[in-house]
Order: C-alpha cells, then structure tokens, then sequence
C-alpha cells in the first residue's frame, strides 16, 4: 500500500504566526524558534496542543476525497520527559479530546528521538492530532503525517500562476518563499512544479527574478483577467504540460505549506473528485485568526456572498464547523463559485469550458466557477492572508467593474440566473444619490451604459484597460486629513468639524428614523425630489459603498465622508439639479434596456464562444 508524507507540522516565524500562534499550537507555555540551533522548542513545562487549524489532519474530509486508508504521526522529539498523545474533535467537540490508549511516554534525552504512533480513526472523527506535555524544554523537529492510500499516485504538474500590478513587496517575498520553501525542497513537489508571474505592471526585474522553476512575464496590463489567462495558457504550454494550475493574488500572504498539501492532495485524489478545484480560504490580512471565505455564492439580489459565516480560527469549534459546513438550499451549482485569490483548477477543465472572460477585474473567477460547474474541495491549511476589501473600498471596482461585469457574464455565461443584477443596479444608485455620492452614481451609470454597447466593446483589446482607468479618474476623489480640514475650515457649513478628533464611533454611528421620517426619505430620495429642500448642516459618515446611515443623512445639506483606515476623506454637497440629471440619464439608458436586452443577450450569447477561446486569447495577449 503506499504512502505518503502528506502535511508537515507546521510552525512558522511571521507576523500571523507571532500574532496569533493558536493556529499552530495551542499551549499554555511558548513555543519559539531557537535560532542557533537551528530548532522549534515548547519552551518549558507545559501541555501543547497541536490539534489546530494548520496542524490537526481533517480526516473527515480525507476520507471523502481521497483514497486515504491509514495515517501515522511522525514526531522528533529532544529534550526534557514528556508524554505524547493523539486527539481527536468530532462534530460536537469544543476543544480536542484525547483518544484512550494511543498515550506515549518518551524519556529525556539530549538526542533525538522517533515517536511514530499509528493513528486511529473512526467514522464520528472530523479532525486528528495530537497534544504533548512536557516536564520541561522539548525540542521538535521533520514532524509530519504520512497517509496509506489504496490507490496508486495520480500523476501530478502543479503551476502556479500569479498575477500582479506593482505589489513588488508581496510579490518578491512569495517568490521567495516558493523557491527556498518549495523548489528547494527536495520534496517530491520540488520536481513536478512551476511557478509563473503575470507581471502586469512591468516593474518587476524579470531576468534576476526567474530560474529554477520561476518565470516572471512581463505582460499589457489586462487586468488579474487577462493576466490569470496568460498563466493559463503558460501551464498548459509547459513541457511536461501542467495537470493543475493555483491561481493566486498577488496582494496576499501564503505559507508555502499550503502549496504542498495542496499538490500533495492532488496526487490521492479519488478518481470522481481529480476534476474538483480546490479554494483555498481567504484569512483577514490584519487580523490573521479570521477567516472571511473559502468558497461563495451570487445571491438571488445579485451580491457577492461567503459561504460559510465568519469564522475565527484560533477556536476548536470554528475549526470543526469550518470542516463540516454542508451547504444551505440557495447555494445551487448555478451560483457557487470559488475565487482566485487561491483556487486550483484542473487544465482537463479548462480545455472542456474555455477560458475566462476578458473582464480586466472582478467577477471573472465567480462566472469561471459557476460556468465549470466542478466540485469544490476546502481544507483547513489551505488559505492565503489577503487584505479586507472594506480596507481597500474603490468606488473604480466596486460601481463600475462589478455593476458591468455581473451583467456581462449574466448575459454572456448564464451565470447565476435567477440573480437580478438590475436590483442591484438600483439599489446602489439609490444608495449613491441619497448619501449625495453623485460621482459613484454616475460609475454605475457608466457601467451600465458599457454593457449596453454590447460584447465588441468588452472584446476590443485595450478597452477593458482604458475604462478601468476612466473609472478611477471619475470616482469620488478623495483628500488626505490636512486637505480635508483645509477645506472644511474655509466652507462656513462646516463650522466645528476637526478632521483630527472624530472617532470611529462618530464616523459608523446613525439614528432611528420614525415610519414617517423613512416614507418621506423614499419618497424624496432624501429631499432631492417632489419635496425639495436644500437641508441644513452636515454629518460624517463612512466611505463604505454598502453603508447606509439613514438617520444620520437625512435632512442634512453637506456630508463628510471618511475611509478611516486609509486616513482620506470628500465632502459632498446636496444638489438636487444634479441629481435630476442623473435620473434623466438612467430612465433613459432603462428605456434603451428595455428595447434591447433580449437582442443583446443574443449577442453576447453568441459572442461567449468567441471571448473565451484560446484563438481570441492569443491575439488579446499578443501571443500570435
């Protein structure tokens, strides 16, 4: 029966891990890197839990989706007595359990010692691991679990494709991490890998970054789109031809761990499940224990949406949960997507539907999911740290890119049809006009307009570049604090506010409306229709699209908007003329909707074929 070294025990030294060490090992003592020798160390006396997020084996899932029979630990130990023992959750667990009878007590010794110890597994097991107490210092070295399959390997050419935009400090210190981590391994992953850079921005030194097994490649900025396309491509290139290619952001954090058992899970796939993409989670960049997604859905309103609740990953029970979660009835095959920040696809898959849209940026990984209509694997341990989106909040992507490229991909792929991207559309123009946020209106507007034009306008090469940059030269533009209070100082409308002791409390609060006040605010649009008025005072209120502080805005003549985070913030006057205007404009482009939509779906129907062939991408992509 053969077997496999299938994940290491994990400890790393990083900010995540410094930060937050229970999703490592959960201890009541330190566990820290003795950097003369060259080792790990639980420190002193103590219990050490390692049944956690990164080093627990989610055997559950190991025996759905893999043709795993049996697994072993493999510790080495030095150093002070201590006793070693095997753990286990089940679905109900809130903390590990140890299992009777696998106890190993290990003498003290100034050499290293083996402890193999067979695991056991019963069908009520969602996790294995295994918790060490120590009667002082232990050190612990090359630990890892080895699985006994049934089958033979599947033959395995794993790429990973990242693409990137001037993100040089992510960008140089993953591909670091890949060759000292991984090329250099000698690991078997070490002679069945490549990596590619998509480097979109041309600011990367591409001879001194490539070799061994790296390639970075300059390319047209044509956004993660085009640039994950290009990688692609490249894998299915490469000689021997990749079998699976991880497409990965470039704004993200990634131990090279996860790349391994990644691979590693592709060789012992069970034959139903080798055409699976395997999503990866997305953990909060800035709060590393918090787990914002690993697979989503397209809800029936037509928003982007988590599967799975926010989950923090430093509790026993989260980790559970995150391992057994069984979908909820709206999350059908026609909705369920996993995005690129870290998802695995099969080249088999991509030869059978084709390659993305040419959307420049987002929602081409959720059609490409919901088109392929594959299974989708998760795992604890297998997740970038990516930066929260309500940090980085860009009006460009968020009312321009999206509100087009939904309609697009509907139109085009079919995607999520029962999702009504036309109440979304609305819903954020009547969000935008009533918070006074006219630019981002006139984004959404934009984008609808574009859509509208039809399938040879997003196909023309370079148009999806051009109107990415239109939209962020249109947006809202934004002031840093001293700018922001230099304009609040010489506006008498503003008298009192100081950009520099307002607090996040005052920035996120709002107020109760009575039935009353909130009928005449939908009525009015906050006073810009019917019942003009031109409303007295301001009210600061967050930058976030989504937010709607009604309370706080009503009534109100100017509004500060802050992005805290990023220390920015616009003022934004009432103007019921321009508001006007704006509706004129999106009544008319409906009307034009209305005639044309079952003309343009046609269109971009046909068209489908064509924007997602090799020929089309080779061309976009000045590979012919």
């Amino acid at each position: 029966m053969p077997s496999i070294q299938f994940a290491n025990v994990l400890l790393e030294t990083n900010p995540r891990s410094v930060s937050f060490p229970s999703l490592y090992c959960e201890s009541d003592q330190p566990v820290v890197f003795d950097a003369q020798l060259g080792d790990w160390v639980m420190y002193a006396q103590g219990v050490y839990d390692f049944t956690t997020y990164f080093n627990a084996l989610s055997v559950s899932k190991l025996r759905t989706y893999t043709s795993m029979r049996s697994a072993m630990l493999h510790l080495e130990l030095k150093g002070a007595a201590c006793t070693v023992q095997q753990t286990m959750g089940d679905a109900l667990a809130h903390e590990s359990l140890l299992v009777e009878g696998t106890e190993v007590a290990v003498p003290a010794s100034d050499d290293w010692q083996v402890v193999d110890l067979p695991l056991v597994i019963t069908d009520t097991m969602v996790l294995v691991g295994f918790k060490i107490v120590t009667e002082g210092q232990v050190a612990i070295r090359n630990s890892h679990y080895v699985l006994d399959v049934e089958d033979d390997f599947n033959e395995v050419e794993l790429a990973v494709a990242t693409t990137t935009f001037k993100k040089e400090s992510f960008i140089i210190n993953n591909i670091g991490l890949v060759r000292s981590h991984i090329i250099e391994s000698g690991d078997d992953i070490a002679k069945h890998f490549h990596m590619y850079v998509i480097d979109n921005g041309r600011t990367l030194d591409a001879t001194a970054l490539s070799g061994d097994r790296i390639e970075v490649i300059p390319n047209e900025n044509v956004g993660g789109a085009g640039g994950f396309t290009r990688g692609m491509i490249a894998a299915m290139r490469q000689k021997p031809k990749a079998t699976n290619v991880l497409l990965m952001d470039d704004d993200v954090a990634v131990s090279p761990e996860s790349i391994k058992r990644t691979y590693n899970l592709l060789r012992i796939l069970k034959p139903q499940y080798r055409e699976a993409m395997i999503s990866g989670a997305m953990l909060n960049y800035e709060v590393g224990e918090d787990q914002w997604e690993d697979t989503g859905f397209m809800t029936k309103d037509g928003i982007f949406a988590p599967c799975k609740p926010p989950l923090r990953l430093t509790q026993f029970e989260d980790i559970i949960f995150n391992e057994i979660h069984e979908m909820t009835k709206e999350i059908t095959p026609d909705n369920h997507y996993a995005a690129w920040w870290y998802c695995c696809i099969p080249i088999s898959v991509i030869e059978r539907n084709g390659l993305p849209l040419p959307l420049f940026v987002r929602c081409d990984d959720a059609e490409y999911g919901i088109r392929c209509k594959t299974d989708f694997i998760t795992m604890n341990g297998l997740c970038v740290w990516h930066m929260s989106f309500h940090k980085r909040y860009n009006p460009a992507v968020e009312r321009y890119q999206t509100t087009r490229n939904t309609m697009i991909a509907q139109a085009a792929a079919g995607m999520a049809p029962h999702a009504d991207f036309m109440h979304e559309l609305h819903r954020n123009m009547q969000l935008e006009l009533k918070k006074f946020g006219y630019d981002n209106a006139e984004l959404c507007l934009d984008a609808f307009e574009d859509f509208l034009k039809g399938p040879k306008f997003i196909g023309t090469k370079g148009q999806a570049e051009k109107s990415f940059m239109a939209a962020n030269r249109n947006k809202e533009t934004l002031h840093d604090l001293d700018e922001l209070q230099r304009m609040a100082d010489e506006d008498p409308d503003l008298a009192g506010f100081d950009a520099y002791t307002i607090t996040r409390q005052l920035i996120d609060a709002d107020k109760p409306r009575s039935r009353s006040e909130r009928i005449q605010d939908f009525v009015t649009d906050n006073g810009q229709r019917i019942l003009k008025n031109e409303g007295e005072g301001y009210a600061v209120i967050p930058l976030l699209g989504w937010v709607y502080p009604a309370g706080v805005i009503r009534g109100k003549k100017k509004l500060i908007v802050i992005d805290w985070y990023n220390r920015k913030g616009a003022i934004r006057t009432k103007d019921p003329n321009r508001y006007a205007r704006i509706m004129k404009r999106y009544q008319r482009d409906l009307k034009y909707y209305k005639a044309n939509i079952n003309r343009l779906r046609e269109e971009y129907a046909q068209a489908f074929p064509k924007l997602t062939s090799l020929q089309f991408w080779e061309h976009y992509l000045d590979l012919d």
